[in-house]
């Protein structure tokens, strides 16, 4: 079986809760691979961020999800891919999701985010 999701978000949005709440919103919405390795470019992490949601959508995941949980870091190749943990690998593993696969795009106001996962 085949799960998607995907999410479009304005890069401002992100920009705007870092100015308003700083390291503290950072830190609840990205792991510190993340960080590290978007370092402060507002539209990667808005891609991370619409990652995450895209997860959130094709696995059904609670709205309480920890967006700590789903991790969006690049492969030594460049392309994207996705890390779960906790609550988020546990429903992975009851729906018998073996791969999640996701592409994530960015212009100058949005960034989008598409996940396709597989049993």
């Amino acid at each position: 079986m085949l799960y998607t999701g995907t999410d479009i978000i304005e890069i401002r949005r992100i920009k705007a809760a870092e100015a308003r709440w700083g390291e503290h919103f950072l830190n609840r919405i990205f792991t510190p691979a993340e960080l590290s390795l978007c370092k402060y470019r507002f539209p990667s992490l808005a891609a991370r961020f619409a990652a995450k949601e895209a997860v959130i959508k094709a696995l059904s995941l609670p709205k309480n999800q920890s967006y700590t949980e789903i991790e969006t870091l690049n492969l030594p190749e460049g392309q994207p891919s996705v890390n779960l943990y906790g609550q988020a690998r546990d429903k992975a593993n009851i729906l018998g999701i073996k791969h999640l696969s996701i592409s994530l795009s960015h212009c100058r106001e949005y960034a989008i985010a598409m996940v396709v996962a597989q049993d």
